[in-house]
């Protein structure tokens, strides 16, 4: 079975930090894109940031872009998202995914909840 589970999310205020981490287990996601995306309450789950299997290759959308730093383990089978700098907006269910071979985002977590306080 494969499971994907986010850990790290809380409460923090502006201009804090918080460290998300998600541990895959169930098969080896080792080779596979690994990303970061969010839904704040009633917009449409946005992409945060992705990881290519060999950790050079990193993309980030705008908004959080030299902000937040994603990064992977592949010996430990954990992605990692690393917020900084946070704002109200960042506020949102984190959730980590895996791409299967054909790039399709098919493998989810159950998501963490980030809450930024001004």
């Amino acid at each position: 079975q494969v499971q994907l589970v986010e850990s790290g999310g809380g409460l923090v205020q502006a201009g804090g930090s918080l460290r998300l981490s998600c541990a895959t287990s169930g098969r080896t996601f080792s080779t596979a894109t690994m990303a970061w995306f969010r839904q704040a309450p009633g917009k449409e789950r946005e992409f945060v940031a992705s990881i290519r299997s060999s950790g050079s290759t990193t993309y980030y959308a705008v908004s959080v872009k030299g902000r937040f730093t994603i990064s992977r383990d592949n010996a430990k089978n954990t992605v990692s998202l690393q917020m900084n700098s946070l704002k109200p907006d960042d506020t949102a269910v984190y959730y980590c995914t895996a791409a299967t071979v054909a790039g399709a985002y098919a493998y989810w977590g159950q998501g963490t909840q980030v809450t930024v306080s001004s």
